[in-house]
């Protein structure tokens, strides 16, 4: 177990909030552990079933930690702390894709990097999709939108073209979802 002596916010912004936590560990040594706070998020997989075939709607961005565009399911958040998660999902849905769903379905909550950050996901399956428009954020101005079968999806998990861990977390969630016969 983990003991807090102290804490303090050394840095924060609109969206994130960073903390030093003095911390006593159960042998009794003392060290320090840095800590990123976020407000809950969430991730959509938005999956169309049509006589062609399944297709997901997946969201093309830049991002600057990492230096490059990369494709992955919508996600994001509010930057509130008791957001309604159904209402974050269907938000951020519309918000990045222009999509409205007849249905959402709440998979589970998983926590984002708990090394170092407390940020919860709720992951949303989106089905029933209607496309309308889009309202990106400033920060999402370069948003593209991109609609990929499930096979061709899959394909680009393996083969390193989609990296963003809460996408494939949030597909491996929703295949031993389907497995278990969509409770």
């Amino acid at each position: 177990m983990i003991k807090t002596i102290s804490s303090r916010e050394v840095y924060r912004n609109p969206w994130t909030s960073v903390r030093e936590d003095v911390i006593e560990r159960a042998n009794g040594q003392r060290g320090i552990y840095g800590v990123i706070d976020k407000d809950p998020a969430s991730i959509i997989i938005p999956l169309e079933a049509t006589v062609e075939g399944e297709f997901l709607y997946l969201i093309e961005q830049y991002r600057y930690t990492v230096g490059g565009r990369f494709l992955e399911f919508p996600q994001g958040g509010w930057e509130q702390p008791d957001v309604v998660p159904e209402d974050l999902a269907r938000g951020e849905l519309r918000e990045e894709t222009g999509l409205t769903a007849e249905r959402m379905t709440h998979l589970s909550t998983l926590q984002i990097a708990y090394g170092v950050m407390n940020q919860k996901h709720h992951v949303f399956l989106a089905e029933g999709l209607m496309m309308g428009d889009a309202d990106p954020d400033a920060e999402e101005s370069d948003l593209v939108v991109r609609r990929v079968s499930v096979k061709e999806f899959e394909q680009m998990v393996l083969d390193g073209v989609i990296v963003d861990n809460c996408s494939v977390a949030a597909w491996g969630l929703y295949k031993m979802w389907l497995e278990r016969g969509r409770p």
